[in-house]
Formats: structure tokens, sequence, C-alpha cells
């Protein structure tokens, strides 16, 4: 048969397909939870609040004053994040103890909990059963955030690490747009089919289940962690579709190296290693910049927006729709998936600009507020502020949504990366709380100007970005740890006590 006719082996082709059902397994369950479970309970509000009025009602024969409803809500609203905190404290031990493809699997009990729960508290007529499960919702996505990226940032080759890091902003905004829409009247989201609502994330939970049991496990949790070679090799096989293993098996052997008589980190030690001063500071700044930068608060103020603009009321939920649809079509296209090839390669060049494109599109911030301030002068002034809403969740999408996740599998190693996401997971829950706590105090006291604070913080953070945070793209994990080992150690590097990769590997022990 002529060279040119020999059909291409199944083995590359099976790869591909493996490590993209690795993608889509991990994501359903993963970052999909959090952005479907952040916007399903938008819907419904004001039937849940209504249910909390009529059970009280039942149990004690008097009505709840109206404040005392709105501080029922907001413990039910407040629980998510607080149960996310709770997940993202345990999901290292977790990683460390359990791996990642079983800690994965093991959450989704969380919510197969939530779901019983939210699904019979109205024939329960309990609204505390709600509270209940949002808090076990927030573990979930609090475990998920943080196990996920490290899952697929660990399981996927360097040249296509990017790439793959960006699926998890993917599925979140997939995510939040199915949870706007399931959430629509004509759906689940009227007065009958709530308790529907709240529990049809049992969905995608049950789809990870059956799907990620197939799959691999974590190559290099494998072999660092467990000391397993050949399950190792095994996994690699799989998600490579290839034997020609070396070059990846030599790279992961030398960090096996580099931790060899280490064990797994406890947050607090980060903290105490000198060699790990930049690479924290890295995860505290973009991991507080994720939340403190505004973006969640600008899907509860697009309504608001929308309504300025004059789009009547009843079709206000389907324009809001959009603001989730403009995060999802940015993160997807931000990776190319050609089907025949496998090949995944980011649309941008490079981690910083993809960051930076964030504090770019905050410059629409100022303008916001004004077309609030005077929409009668300016009729056009309203559908500005609309265009910046959009454009702000454009750049968001395209910068920190899908970067952020993945950052501490890229510049922490394999023993310190699981207490790396305790603190980034803690302090994304932590702001997450902060700023809808504080949010309308903020609009309050600076009113029209209520966004410059954001402004501030993105600007301080691309700012940051641009002058400290090396460039990750299409470097080894090795290759990083060595960018930070200069910054780390240049006061001594100028004084002429520069301490060698050895000498470094010697003092953190």
């Amino acid at each position: 048969m002529p060279q040119e006719l020999v059909p291409l082996p199944m083995l590359p082709r099976l790869s591909s397909r493996i490590l993209v059902l690795t993608i889509c397994a991990a994501g359903i369950g993963g970052t999909f939870q959090y952005g479907y479970n952040l916007s399903i309970i938008n819907a419904p509000a004001s039937y849940i609040q209504m249910f909390m009025n009529t059970t009280w009602l039942e149990r004690m024969g008097v009505p709840l004053e109206s404040n005392v409803i709105l501080l029922l809500w907001s413990f039910t609203v407040s629980a998510y994040p607080l149960g996310g905190l709770t997940g993202a404290v345990v999901a290292g031990p977790m990683a460390i103890m359990l791996g990642r493809k079983m800690s994965l699997l093991l959450n989704n009990v969380f919510v197969i909990i939530a779901a019983a729960l939210s699904g019979f508290s109205r024939m329960a007529k309990s609204f505390e059963m709600i509270m209940l499960s949002r808090f076990f919702t927030g573990v979930n996505a609090g475990v998920s955030m943080n196990i996920q990226p490290m899952y697929l940032a660990e399981s996927a080759p360097k040249k296509l690490r990017g790439a793959v890091a960006l699926t998890s902003a993917s599925f979140t905004a997939l995510g939040l747009v199915l949870g706007q829409v399931v959430g629509l009247r004509e759906l689940l989201g009227g007065e009958e089919s709530w308790p529907f609502l709240l529990a049809s994330n049992l969905v995608p939970a049950l789809i990870q289940l059956t799907a990620l049991p197939w799959l691999p496990e974590s190559p290099r949790y494998l072999l660092i962690d467990r000391g397993d070679k050949e399950s190792c090799i095994s996994a690699l096989q799989k998600l490579r579709g290839t034997s020609e293993l070396s070059a990846e098996l030599e790279e992961m052997l030398a960090e096996q190296a580099a931790v060899k008589g280490q064990r797994a980190k406890n947050p607090w030690e980060l903290f105490q290693n000198p060699a790990l001063r930049w690479q924290l500071v890295s995860i505290v700044v973009l991991s507080s910049a994720m939340q403190l930068c505004g973006n969640d608060s600008m899907y509860s103020y697009a309504a608001y927006v929308f309504q300025e603009a004059g789009i009547p009321q009843d079709k206000i939920p389907y324009v809001v729709i959009g603001t989730g649809s403009c995060e999802l079509i940015t993160s997807v296209t931000c990776v190319r998936l050609p089907v025949h090839s496998g090949d995944m390669q980011p649309l941008l060049a490079g981690r910083r600009l993809l960051i930076i494109n964030s504090g770019f599109a905050l410059l629409f911030m100022p303008r916001k507020p004004f077309g609030h301030r005077m929409p009668s002068l300016i009729s056009w002034m309203p559908y500005l502020s609309m265009a910046c809403i959009f454009a702000y969740i454009l750049s968001f999408g395209i910068g920190p949504a899908g970067v952020t996740g993945v950052l501490p599998t890229e510049v922490f190693d394999q023993m310190s990366r699981p207490a790396a996401y305790m603190i980034c997971g803690s302090l994304l829950w932590f702001n997450l709380f902060l700023v809808g706590t504080a949010f309308p105090f903020i609009v309050k006291s600076l009113a029209h100007f209520c966004y410059i604070p954001f402004l501030v913080v993105c600007v301080c953070t691309a700012l940051y970005v641009w002058f400290i945070l090396p460039e990750t793209k299409g470097k080894s994990f090795l290759e990083i740890s060595e960018e930070f080992r200069k910054r780390n150690f240049k006061t001594k590097t100028r004084a002429g006590f520069y301490k060698g990769p050895e000498e470094i590997k010697t003092t953190t022990l």
C-alpha cells in the first residue's frame, strides 16, 4: 500500500477523544455547577420569600415582617459562599488523600444531598432546608473549583495546558447561561416548579458520576504523590495516544526528584517559605481581584441598565441571558477545538495579555453610571451603559475567568499545589461574600461612582501582572519555578549570595 494511503493510527485519535472527554466529564460536574447554581437562585427569589412567609404564618400564626424576610433571604444567599469557603478548605486534603479524580467523584455527594433538601423543602414546609441546601451546593462548588483546574492542568501536555485551563471558564459560563435559561418562567422558574429548579443540579452530578470513572487519574499525582510509575505511564498513554513519552516522563521524574523526601505542605507553611514568596503574592492578588473586580455584581446591575434603556419589563429576563452569553462566547472562542486533529491552542498569545484584558475593559466603567444620571437628557446614554456592560463581561471571559484558576498549578510544585489552591479558593469565596455584602453600601455611599473602587482594583492588578508575573505559556513547571526562584532571591543574587537550585532545595527541606 502506498505510504500516503496508510490510515492514521487509532491510538492518537482515541487519545484526543479521551482528553476531550476528560475535560467534559470534569467540567460538567465541576465549574459548570458553580455557574449554574449561582444563577438559578435569582429567578425564584420572590417565590421563595413568599414560601418563607407562608411557612412562618402556618407555624406561628403571624406573618413575618418585610425586614425579617429580607434577613432570611440574605442568610439563604450567603449560605452559598459560606459553603464554598468550606469546600475550598477541605479541597486540599481531599486532593492529597483521595486523588484528583476520586475527589471530584465524591464531591457529587454534596450535590445529591443539596438536591434532596431543596426538592423536598416545600413538601416538608421547611425553608431551613433551602438554606442548608445552598450551603451543601456551595461546598460542592468550592471543592470542584479548586480540584478541577488542578486535575486538568496536571493531565494536559505542556503545549496545551493554557487551552485546557480555559475550559474551566467555559463550563462556568455555560452553567451560568443554562441556569438563566432554565430559570425562565416558561420552564422551571414558575411559582409551582421552583423546587425542581433548585434540585435540577442533580443532573450534571449524575452525568459526571457516569462518565468520569472510565477516565484516567492525573499522571503527575500517580507518579509524584503515589510513586506509581506504571499507572502514570498507563494514564499518559491514554491521554497522549502514543508510547513516545520519554520527554514528558523525564520532566515529571525531574520534578519527582526535586520534591523527593518532602510531604504535602500546609497553607501556613507556604507563608513561612521565602522560596515561595512571589508565587504566594501572585495568587493572593489575582484570586482577590477575581471577585473584587465587580464582575458578579455586574450581573445583578445589568437588569437595572436594561430597564433604564427602555426595554419592556417582561423582556428583561431574556435580555439578561445575553450577559451570561457574552462570557460563554468569549471563553469558548479563546480555545480552538479542531475535531480531527485534537489540537488546542489559545487564540491569544500569552497569559499576561490574557489577564490584562480585564484591566482595559474596566476603562468603560466610569461611563456606565452617567447612563443613569442623565437618561432623560441624553437618550442614547443608557445604551452606551449596556454596551459597556457587555464589553466588560466579554473581556472578563477572555481574561481572568479562565486564567486565574490554573495559576496555582503552574507556579507551585506538586507538594505545595493543594495548599495553594486552599488559599486561592478561600480568598475567592471570602471576597465573593465580601462584595455581595458590601455592594449595597458602596452604591449608597458613592451613588453614580459606585464602580470606581472596582476600577482601581483592576488597574492595580493589571500593573502587577505586567511588571511582576512572569509568562508561563509553553514552559514546564520546573522552568516556571526557576523564573520565580530568580525573583525570590534577587536581593541575595545582587549581594553575591545567590543560592543555586540544589542549595535552595536543601534550605526549603
